[in-house]
Parts: structure tokens; sequence; C-alpha cells
């Protein structure tokens, strides 16, 4: 059902809301993703890239991004405040992955990565350990029908519960399992829970899916209104447990579930303190956004000077003010959403506030 704003949340929405617009006005670079790859070993269902084995778009050379980092990202910034995240794809696929990471180590820059585990046995990781491996994030979907089901790889599931243990056994790293919730696995994601418990996860994440990529084929893996109800009251009943710490992804604004189901209230990073190179070259926000809001390139432009004056509208978000946000009391605290959630025509496709307002 649709839970209104309490007093509390809403002087801690105006509080964050101006702390918000001065991070907006420093727009200052914590974290770089990197879209390194988009190869990958999987063939997901929910893949918003339409990743395969061989990508139509060859890897970049890591050269180009080095030359980019080393002059114009580096002289503008403290390398030890900037997390560099390699995602692809799958980064796994690049053999030259420890390499790259060396590289981020030597240049003092904290370095991470997501992965679907498949590829991570116990030599790749310590080579990755070695290479200064900071942060790591593992896709796991549920228990084995439910992961199979999405990931269409019959050793998935295992590859990655083997990953999450390693992981957990070893100890050094900032590292979190991420979970696409779908209506199938929605049932048993308390019975899920115990059991990444049991293999030593102290962090969750949990989204929903968006139809982007292939997943716009797959209307069966989306979440009904109801049932997105009952995720976030899980999370939220998970999170007062306390025995691991669930949170749900930077999706959209959530209203009453606002302080209840994340660890900061909602806030769209990309371009206020997230960028991403992708593939061919292009400056982006984060490398969820899959509508073209690219805002240069590093092949024909200076990322610094991009970064300090080309993103307006990730910045300024008055444009979104149209359509079904023209109207909403909620605007000051949502400012039109996650950037990923908008075509290129700039039209809003999905607000999780607006399904957790009709729900009944």
């Amino acid at each position: 059902m649709n839970r209104s704003l309490g007093l509390r949340q809403r002087l801690a929405l105006e509080v964050f809301r101006k702390i918000q617009d001065l991070r907006i006005e420093r727009h200052e670079l914590r974290t770089l993703f990197w879209e390194c790859t988009l190869r990958c070993n999987l063939a997901c269902r929910h893949c918003g890239s339409d990743c395969r084995t061989e990508a139509s778009q060859p890897d970049m050379p890591a050269e180009d991004f080095f030359r980019v980092l080393d002059t114009q990202i580096t002289p503008h910034v403290d390398p030890h405040r900037v997390l560099v995240i390699l995602s692809g794809g799958e980064v796994l696929m690049r053999p030259d992955l420890e390499r790259i990471g060396l590289e981020l180590y030597r240049r003092e820059y904290p370095w991470g990565m997501v992965t679907n585990g498949l590829a991570l046995d116990a030599r790749r990781f310590e080579a990755l350990l070695r290479a200064g491996l900071h942060t790591i994030t593992v896709s796991l979907d549920g228990f084995a029908d439910d992961h199979l089901y999405i990931r269409r790889n019959p050793r998935s599931f295992e590859r990655a519960s083997d990953a999450v243990r390693m992981i957990a056994a070893d100890g050094s790293l900032a590292w979190d399992v991420v979970t696409c919730v779908t209506p199938r696995s929605l049932p048993r994601l308390n019975e899920f829970k115990e059991y990444l418990i049991s293999l030593g996860v102290k962090a969750w994440r949990l989204f929903t899916i968006f139809p982007s990529g292939r997943a716009s084929e797959e209307p069966g893996l989306q979440l009904d209104d109801a049932e997105f109800v009952r995720l976030l009251d899980f999370i939220r009943d998970t999170r007062r447990e306390g025995r691991i710490r669930a949170a749900y992804a930077c999706e959209g604004f959530l209203g009453g579930y606002e302080g209840e189901v994340r660890d900061t209230l909602y806030n769209c990073t990309a371009g206020v303190s997230t960028a991403s190179i992708r593939i061919d070259g292009a400056i982006s926000g984060c490398t969820s956004i899959r509508s073209d809001f690219h805002q240069g390139n590093i092949y024909r432009d200076d990322f610094h000077e991009v970064w300090e004056h080309r993103f307006e509208k990730f910045r300024d978000r008055a444009w979104t003010r149209k359509d079904q946000c023209a109207d909403c009391a909620m605007f000051r605290y949502c400012r039109g959403g996650g950037m990923h959630l908008y075509d290129g025509d700039g039209r809003l496709k999905s607000c999780r506030y607006a399904r957790l307002r009709n729900s009944k």
C-alpha cells in the first residue's frame, strides 16, 4: 500500500536535499566506471546490455583508458578518493585484467569489479588480490533453479556460490552480493537470505528488472506493484533483524520507505559524483544508463572539461518536471528519478514511487 512520509522522514529529506545541492555544485568525482568489455561468458535473460561472448564492439585498449586517466583525470583528483570500477560484460573475459589492476594500484587508485563469478576460480582470485583488488560484487539471483533460469548456464549457480565462499573466507575485501529479484525468486527470499548468511555474506543488494536491452523481451521477470511492495517490506524487515545488511538498489525514490531500505536516502549520483567511460569511449554518468545521455567521448574530448562543463542534464533536473512528474509533491526530493529510467527522448519509462502510490 502507499505509505506516506512521516515528519522525521520529511525533515531528513529536506536536510539531505540541501546536502545534495552542495554535492551537485561541487560535483567531485568519487566513482569512475570503466566499461572495459562487452564480451560475456553468459547470455542472461535480464541483461540491459545484451552482451554476448563475441561482442560487436571490441574491448577498449587499456592504453587508451590509462592515457585519459593519467593526463585528464589524475591531475584534478586525489586518486585515493576515486574508486575505479571495472564493468562489462564480464570483466574476467579480459586476459589483461590483472595487468590493468596492477596499473591502477601503482597509480594509487582503489579499484573494484562486478562479476557473475563463473570464471572466478582460486588461481584468478589470488592473482587479482596481488593486483590490488579493493572491492568486488558477485551476482547471485536466488537458489539454483531461479538463478539458472536467468543466467542460462548449468554451472553458473555453483560457480557463483563458490566465488562468494572464497571471497568471504579471504576477508580482505569490501564486497557484496547483488540479486535480481523476479516473481520466481520473491517467494523464497527469506530462505535465500539464510543461504547467503551461511556463505558468509554481510552485505546484500537487491534490485528489480528495468526493461532495457535483452530484459525488454522478458516481461515475466518484472514484479507487479504488489510484489514490489512485498520486496521492500522484506528488505525493511531484514535490515531491522540485523543479521545481513540488505539494501534496495539506487533505482528511484521510495516515498515512505525512504530511510528504511537503503543505507542512505535516495539520490542519483550519476554525473554528480559518478562518471563512466563506455566501451566506445563515450563519457556518461553510470553504466546503468543505457539511453544516449553521453556528454562527450575520450577519443575527441578532454575528460576533465566534459566533467566540469557538460553534465547539465544530470545536475539540473528541472527538465524532468513534466508528464507524471509535473505535479508530484515529491519532486523536490526525487528530482525526476534515476537517469537510467529515461529513454533517449527524455521520457520517464518507470517511476518506483508511482508504483507504490498505485499499489493496493
